[in-house]
């Protein structure tokens, strides 16, 4: 099945190849064409399926602009109603449909004022919608479509009387559409009651678990955790990786020393005022943070492109959580790698998860600190690999030419490497060895930034004032690095770097976790 096959518009077309889907997920072949035909649907699939687009292509391809809202889409939570309003509007850019999600925690003003503009498509949490209703800004007369998305979800929210308020609001002439990774009584109560002989689609775990995502499990003793995160995260440096753990006080306490050793990470779970969630997720979703350390229900309903790396710090407590964790990668078509730490004890969990998941966990070796060394080499080659291909390096032919009269090519090349990437040391993963009487800090700029070390010498001398003889080790990693400097001017290192630009880049800097050597 091709997106060519459902006999969608043009401009449709051209919104779905802009986006870079390149073919319909079960999903989306499933009910697509159903929903073209006027059919209710009740689709059973979990998170990562691609619904969104299953029910958002057919919403847009057969809207009627009139300023009125064509469709209404009801979500659990403000984050998915912003995700799956972005999604739609991306998809209805090319006709100009107007999407508006509506929220709690947002000016109700501002959305009024939205809805009297005009609007083709709403996305709204249950209780900010029935509030416009109650204040008559938002006339569900006109609707032609209504889906309920993570339906489950609201039901587990406290939401399935609102959810039954507002369908009693919408014409009884409409198509309903209802999504939800399980199916429990009180949802299937409400599929009866409101919606006409829907057609009914269910997408197994097996169908889930794309090709997409590699798979595989290490043994960890839950002590040694964090160094074999620490290793992992050296040799696998992901682009963007979610970090899922049990509880709260666990995410705390992971996020934290990741922080102390250097990553770029931050903590997200239930605790966090919503403020401090949305500016968490503004920075993973632009790249700004690295990694994200997260519950299951923090996690709910995320949607970020670029996730590379998946890791169960903590073995999923049920399958589903398995699915619904791993399916955070290996979007849109892209791949994906989802790691589990698994105890000795928590054997028996894993095959289980395997067996109703339907899938194959393959266990690996972890990574030495050998292999860790191994991975910065190799980096360090693909860096000067690309300068010598872009042919930045030719101005420095002639000092080249005046040191070999004197010195090998070999340790010419070597030196320049030293220069650039300071001193390569092999360490135990996890920690950061630091000279006696000297203080580690971390910087968040990285050979991906095109820095080097004389930039990062130069930089804290002249901010912090001190000679170039009181800066020790440097190490310049991808995304971030390490640099030393005596215990007693540490303070004023911080203080007149942090913030400072560099590259074109605002940097932070820290103390970073550190044992005498």
């Amino acid at each position: 099945m091709r997106f060519e096959d459902f006999g969608l518009s043009k401009e449709i077309m051209r919104s779905i190849s802009d986006i870079g889907f390149e073919e319909p997920t079960p999903i989306q072949a499933a009910v697509i064409p159903l929903i073209m035909g006027g059919a209710d649907i009740i689709g059973q699939a979990q998170t990562g399926t691609g619904k969104t687009a299953a029910f958002g292509i057919p919403i847009i391809e057969m809207c009627k602009k009139s300023g009125h809202p064509f469709a209404i889409i009801l979500e659990p939570t403000r984050e998915l109603a912003v995700q799956v309003a972005q999604e739609i509007d991306r998809i209805g850019s090319r006709q100009r449909i107007r999407v508006l999600p509506v929220y709690g925690g947002q000016s109700i003003e501002n959305q009024i004022k939205a809805l009297k503009h005009g609007v083709d498509v709403v996305v709204g949490t249950p209780g900010r919608v029935i509030d416009h209703i109650n204040r008559r800004t938002l006339s569900l007369s006109s609707v032609k479509i209504a889906v309920l998305d993570e339906a489950d979800e609201m039901l587990n929210m406290g939401f399935i009387e609102d959810m039954e308020l507002i369908l009693k609001t919408i014409p009884e002439e409409r198509q309903t559409l209802l999504f939800s990774a399980t199916m429990p009584q009180p949802i299937m109560l409400i599929a009866r009651k409101y919606m006409k002989e829907p057609e009914k689609i269910r997408i197994s775990p097996k169908d889930v678990v794309i090709p997409q995502i590699k798979q595989v499990f290490y043994e960890v003793r839950e002590a040694d955790k964090i160094n074999a995160l620490s290793r992992l995260l050296d040799v696998e440096s992901p682009q963007l990786a979610i970090i899922f753990c049990h509880t709260k006080r666990e995410v705390d306490e992971v996020s934290m020393k990741l922080g102390q050793l250097g990553y770029n990470a931050s903590a997200l779970h239930g605790d966090f005022t919503q403020a401090r969630r949305d500016e968490v997720m503004y920075k993973f979703r632009e790249g700004m943070l690295d990694i994200l350390v997260a519950t299951d229900v923090a996690a709910r309903g995320l949607d970020i492109k670029n996730v590379s790396h998946v890791i169960n710090f903590s073995i999923p407590q049920n399958p589903d959580s398995y699915v619904h964790r791993i399916g955070r990668t290996g979007r849109a078509g892209k791949s994906g790698i989802a790691i589990t730490f698994v105890t000795p004890r928590e054997y028996r969990h894993l095959r289980l998860i395997e067996a109703t998941a339907k899938t194959v966990i393959d266990k690996k070796r972890l990574p030495s600190a050998e292999d860790v060394l191994k991975a910065r080499e190799q980096n360090i080659i693909k860096d000067i690999a690309g300068i010598i291909e872009a042919g930045n390096h030719t101005r420095y032919m002639k000092a080249v030419e005046k040191l070999s009269g004197s010195h090998s090519f070999a340790d010419i090349a070597a030196a320049a490497f030293f220069a650039a990437y300071g001193e390569m040391k092999e360490q135990p993963a996890g920690e950061a060895a630091v000279t006696k009487g000297s203080v580690r800090l971390f910087m968040t700029i990285g050979r991906k930034d095109k820095i080097k070390v004389a930039d990062i010498v130069k930089s804290i001398a002249s901010e912090a004032n001190i000679p170039y003889s009181k800066i020790g080790n440097i190490d310049v990693l991808e995304k971030f690095t390490f640099v030393e400097v005596p215990s007693e001017l540490a303070d004023r290192v911080i203080r007149s770097v942090d913030d400072m630009i560099m590259k074109g880049k605002r940097i932070k800097i820290q103390q970073a976790k550190a044992r005498t050597a």
